[in-house]
């Protein structure tokens, strides 16, 4: 291994190539608790995609894993270590390299805030839609690794639909380069598509084309709130069939709603007897933004309260409440949420199988999500130091999962499979399923280098 750490620190250079443990062991794992992490023989830190060639053939020679990193925001394990491995943290590779406005585009290395690229193009009048809620700090390539989403899915979906092509370093260090500039383009296999959501398992993407929209309009936001999430989820499925595509759709139930409340000392005005908050917003601008709010507001008008309004500072305070929900749990301990996306019109079904998984492991479940989209992330708030509160929190993780599955759903929406889902990916894709994953991984990862272990085994 002191070969190996020779050949990264010659290529590299010394202040690229940490061996300390004490800085190494803060890169072992995401923000996932209950996935399994290693201790990494090195973490690496390149600045150019000729450093990441340099990185991977010297790893492939000697054998040695390689996990690729973002900003370790993940909450499925996808970028924890494995026992020895190489951990290639991408944030170094920051520079925003081109943005063109004419063709609404931009190029883009992994290490790049998605905050800092939406406020780069906005100077151009556009917009990059994902906004995962941890966008102040996730870097692209992360969101990239897992095709991430956010709450402005439900119009302009995920990650996945605003990548053009990718330029992605493969196991042999060879440099691959994907899709295209050109707003159409059927050429070959979308290998964008296969890299996009691989999480780091078939290559490391070392460089991003990604599509841009106009910027829309400041947003208006309304809020709706509901005595219970039947009511709450017929509104939803109501404002769909509809074929009204708010830009934002979010619900918090009552445990969110309270815990917000207490953490941000302010009282979002749902009032006592709130079982369910529903927020939306519309960015069409004008008099369609002011139609499409009143229509929702007509789908509501079963809600103990209906509140619309055009001011941008009240709806961006009303977001930050939504935004903040996991920091707010933690007024109650530490926080365990899942990932779990099931038609629209079962929403109410999942929330109300979390009141019962809940009851039933005796934790709180505090339960928020896309409405829009139904991608809801159940919130498991428990104590660490607990044992048997840690193996409950297990067990009601698990439960979410097999309920989400039972309702029609998936196992993950927008977080990823990682090393802490595996055998559930198994379950929802089946064996043939499983079969033609592990058969493009050893096409492309024959020695099974990239992330092992992540999403599911060989």
């Amino acid at each position: 291994m002191e070969t190996l750490l020779a050949e990264l620190r010659t290529a590299l250079g010394d202040a690229g190539v940490v061996t300390d443990t004490d800085v190494t062991t803060s890169y072992r794992r995401d923000m996932m608790p209950l996935a399994p992490h290693g201790s990494p023989l090195a973490v690496v830190f390149p600045l150019d995609t000729g450093q990441v060639q340099a990185v991977v053939r010297a790893c492939a020679r000697h054998r040695v894993p390689i996990v690729p990193r973002g900003a370790g925001s993940g909450l499925s394990g996808a970028a924890n270590a494995v026992e020895g491995c190489v951990v290639l943290v991408m944030t170094r590779m920051n520079a925003i390299v081109e943005i063109d406005a004419d063709n609404r585009l931009a190029v883009v290395e992994p290490g790049v805030v998605n905050l800092d690229l939406r406020g780069a193009v906005e100077k151009d009048g556009l917009f990059y839609p994902p906004d995962p809620s941890s966008y102040d700090w996730c870097t692209i390539g992360g969101n990239l690794s897992t095709n991430a989403g956010g709450l402005c899915c439900v119009k302009y979906g995920v990650t996945t639909d605003s990548v053009l092509g990718l330029e992605v370093v493969l196991a042999d260090g060879e440099v691959l380069r994907t899709g295209r500039r050109t707003v159409k383009g059927v050429a070959g296999y979308d290998l964008t598509k296969l890299f996009v959501g691989s999480e780091g398992t078939l290559g490391v993407i070392t460089q991003a084309t990604l599509a841009l929209r106009p910027l829309p309009q400041a947003p208006a936001t309304l809020v709706a709130a509901f005595d219970s999430t039947a009511k709450a989820g017929a509104a939803v499925s109501r404002i769909v069939r509809e074929g009204l595509v708010p830009s934002l759709m979010e619900i918090m139930d009552r445990t969110s709603i309270e815990a917000v409340e207490l953490y941000l000392k302010t009282e979002l005005g749902a009032g006592p007897g709130c079982a369910a908050l529903l927020i939306c917003q519309s960015d069409a601008g004008g008099e369609q933004a002011r139609d499409e709010l009143r229509k929702i507001e007509e789908i509501c008008l079963g809600a103990d309260l209906v509140y619309a309004t055009h001011d941008v500072n009240e709806g961006r305070e009303l977001l930050t409440a939504r935004r903040a929900v996991l920091t707010a749990l933690e007024v109650y301990g530490s926080w365990l949420t899942d990932d779990v996306c099931v038609p629209r019109t079962r929403i109410a079904e999942l929330i109300q199988g979390c009141e019962d998984i809940a009851a039933q492991v005796g934790l709180k479940i505090a339960v928020v999500g896309h409405a829009g989209d139904g991608n809801m992330h159940p919130t498991i708030v428990y104590d660490p130091a607990d044992a048997d509160q840690f193996a409950r929190a297990q067990k009601a993780f698990d439960a979410i999962l097999a309920l989400g599955l039972s309702l029609g759903g998936t196992v993950t929406g927008e977080h990823g499979v990682g090393k802490i889902k595996r055998e559930w990916l198994a379950k929802e894709i089946g064996p043939v399923g499983l079969r033609v994953h592990r058969e493009i991984k050893r096409a492309l990862d024959p020695e099974n280098l990239f992330n092992p272990g992540s999403m599911f085994s060989l």
